[in-house]
């Protein structure tokens, strides 16, 4: 972890530097500038050949700027910064030199610079000592110079000299601060980011479970209903059935074609409330029976899914690639449902976008103990909008009266029942694939 946030702080401080020097190298040339006011004020009759020296240093500012935004600039940033850095500093000594020596005032242009660099420019701390120490020698050899050439005061020197020591050792305090702050900025930014990489993988796996749990309220929930309704309901059906067949045998009933016709539609549409109601057993009686675990052929199964839907797949093309032993452990007619509904939507969704090569395939691969099964189609595919909704109970696409839309939810609590999860994807308009995985018989299969 060190490593990575070491070089992502240099990347970011390399950036941070670069910024820094272009905006401090350009004040710097103002202030270069600016600065002919104080020589009015100081030095009015050698105005003329001071402002020829800040016409010069500006000069050279203003290539170091024009050099900070050269491709090269964001390597040698560092050379560039401290190079027009010390400009100013020359100047100034020059000045120094050129007036009144240890006695000019501009010693404090001197210590002011040396407080802007280590204070505001994002300099390291050997570069600051480098520049106080660079400061310090360039005003004690234009002091001396000066007295060379006439009268000087030593203890002027001294004392502006030791006065510009506590400046750099100043400047050099604040650049070592600064590092560390800046440092531990960009760590507390890292951990900051990390933490909400976290957090996010965090909300989507509790966004997840939160589905899961919702899909299994509502399995418990259509579980309880279907329950109480069992008893109430099924009863009677059978009730009725019994006394239609017996009514379809009564003499008047054969004679009379209206009243035959009649009872045929009562008896079907009572056979088909018994039919909702086999469907809602599954829901009231989840838990595993003795056929729960017993080991059968998973590709017998599936052979016998395509028979029975072999009406609905006509004209359908429907590739099967199995391992060599597909031995699983469940409850196979119920998987033969399962199968049955996951090939009857998918032969209805290819009706639907009447393909010129309509293709299912059904594909399975033995992983970590399981057999894992796909079943998919390029039909219609199926919309963003409801493809959260595919298990939901009575949820349906189909048209009024084609379907109650329990199909898949039943698929869904069977396959929960035996271990597994029965899950879902697609691309509206191109294909869908439903997936689930049963264990196999053996667990070091």
């Amino acid at each position: 972890m060190e490593p990575q946030i070491h070089l992502g702080y240099q990347a970011q401080l390399a950036n941070f530097r670069l910024g820094y020097s272009r905006v401090g190298c350009a004040l710097a040339v103002v202030l270069v500038l600016g600065g002919v006011a104080l020589d009015q004020a100081f030095y009015p009759e050698q105005a003329g050949i001071l402002g020829l020296a800040r016409l010069l240093a500006s000069g050279f500012l203003t290539l170091a700027l024009i050099a900070l935004f050269s491709p090269l600039a964001g390597r040698y940033v560092r050379a560039i910064t401290l190079s027009w850095l010390t400009l100013p500093q020359i100047m100034i000594s020059w000045m120094i030199y050129h007036t009144q020596g240890a006695s000019s005032p501009y010693v404090f242009g001197l210590s002011l610079a040396l407080y802007a660099a280590g204070i505001i420019m994002p300099i390291g701390f050997l570069q600051g000592i480098a520049l106080g120490v660079f400061t310090c020698m360039v005003y004690i050899f234009a002091c001396v110079a000066h007295a060379s050439g006439g009268s000087d005061n030593a203890s002027m020197l001294a004392g502006n000299s030791l006065f510009l020591l506590f400046s750099a050792t100043i400047s050099a305090g604040c650049t070592w601060f600064n590092e560390r702050a800046r440092l531990q900025l960009f760590q507390l930014q890292h951990e900051v980011s990390e933490k909400n990489l976290a957090l996010q993988s965090t909300n989507q796996a509790l966004a997840e479970i939160k589905g899961h749990m919702m899909q299994q309220e509502k399995m418990a929930a259509l579980g309880t209903l279907a329950a109480g309704l069992l008893h109430e309901v099924n009863n009677p059906v059978n009730y009725s059935l019994m006394a239609l067949n017996m009514a379809q045998m009564d003499k008047a009933v054969m004679a009379s074609a209206d009243l035959k016709e009649s009872l045929a539609d009562a008896k079907e549409g009572m056979q088909r409330v018994q039919g909702i109601v086999s469907d809602l057993k599954t829901f009231a009686y989840q838990k595993p029976g003795d056929d729960a675990s017993r080991i059968f052929l998973f590709e017998k199964a599936l052979k016998s899914a395509l028979r029975l839907t072999g009406f609905e797949l006509k004209g359908i093309e429907v590739t099967v690639d199995l391992p060599m032993d597909t031995h699983v452990r469940g409850d196979e007619p119920a998987l033969i449902g399962v199968l049955i509904n996951l090939l009857g939507n998918a032969a209805l969704a290819l009706q639907k976008s009447a393909r010129a090569k309509p293709l299912i395939e059904v594909r399975a691969k033995r992983l970590d103990g399981r057999l894992q099964v796909a079943v998919r189609d390029n039909g219609t595919g199926i919309s963003p909008a409801n493809l959260q909704r595919v298990f939901e109970p009575f949820f349906t696409t189909r048209d009024v009266g084609k379907g109650l839309g329990l199909g898949l939810s039943v698929s869904y609590a069977i396959v929960h029942r035996h271990g597994g999860e029965l899950r879902v994807a697609s691309e509206d308009g191109a294909w869908t694939e439903f997936s689930f995985d049963l264990k196999l018989a053996t667990d070091n299969a």
